[in-house]
């Protein structure tokens, strides 16, 4: 086993850093999104979480790199992520035409399961800020070279917003790893965001180069699969009959 070499508190601003897109989170509480007359407002997103996580019940220095529309829904966004403890300072803000037809920021409605009935989520992140973010956008050299940061954490959500989005992160992973900066990247697939550029042909692409540059890797047998072109031997699609020894093959590959 590999052991992580993680850079000293002491050389570094923050523990945990992580890239992705933070959307407004609508919750029914105990209605159904298609009828209720409110919602409680949160905000979440799948790489933001972990920092937020780590913030909150280990009081670690965490921020979040993105990018929000400057309206009142950014700001919104920005103030309940300032209540979770998350450092902002490295938003990126994008100017707002006034409807959003250039620009907007993602909401995620988010209804719980009862019962048998599973939870639903309806996201509405299309021409989001975030999603646009390119190459040279963000000066990775200042976060990771100058401030410092002791663990990176992105994912396979926000490398699938948009075709720019996967170079961001080889970018930032790149430079991260020259600092000595631990990079982990949860793969997380999700056919409806690849499906719109390229599918899994694409997804497999972007993520196999991103896998050069990542020391933690974070998957299921499923976007193993998906993702990086992997098969487990010796499985079935209902996986009946689980060999440990093929995914412990599949994972030495990876």
């Amino acid at each position: 086993m590999s052991i992580l070499d993680i850079k000293s508190i002491d050389e570094c601003r923050y523990d945990i850093l992580s890239l992705g897109e933070v959307m407004l989170r609508l919750d029914p509480g105990e209605g159904r999104i298609h009828t209720t007359r409110s919602f409680n407002a949160w905000e979440g997103g799948g790489e933001y979480n972990v920092a937020r996580g780590l913030r909150r019940c280990f009081l670690l220095r965490a921020a979040i790199v993105t990018a929000l529309t400057e309206n009142p829904v950014g700001r919104l966004v920005e103030d309940l992520m300032l209540q979770g403890g998350v450092d902002v300072s490295l938003v990126k803000w994008v100017g707002y035409d006034g409807i959003g037809r250039d620009v907007r920021n993602g909401i995620n409605f988010t209804e719980r399961g009862f019962g048998i009935r599973g939870a639903v989520g309806c996201s509405d992140r299309g021409n989001t800020a975030v999603s646009q973010l390119k190459v040279g956008d963000i000066d990775w050299e200042h976060i990771f070279g100058e401030l410092g940061v002791r663990w990176f954490h992105t994912g396979g959500i926000f490398a699938a917003l948009s075709e720019t989005t996967g170079d961001v992160v080889i970018e930032a992973a790149k430079i991260a790893k020259k600092h000595g900066t631990i990079v982990s990247y949860d793969l997380n697939y999700r056919p409806s965001l690849w499906k719109g550029f390229g599918g899994i042909e694409k997804c497999q692409q972007i993520n196999r180069k991103i896998a050069e540059y990542v020391d933690v890797m974070i998957g299921n047998e499923e976007d193993f699969t998906a993702c990086l072109g992997f098969e487990v031997e010796g499985t079935d699609e209902n996986l009946t009959d689980l060999n440990t020894s093929s995914f412990e093959k599949m994972i030495a590959r990876a």
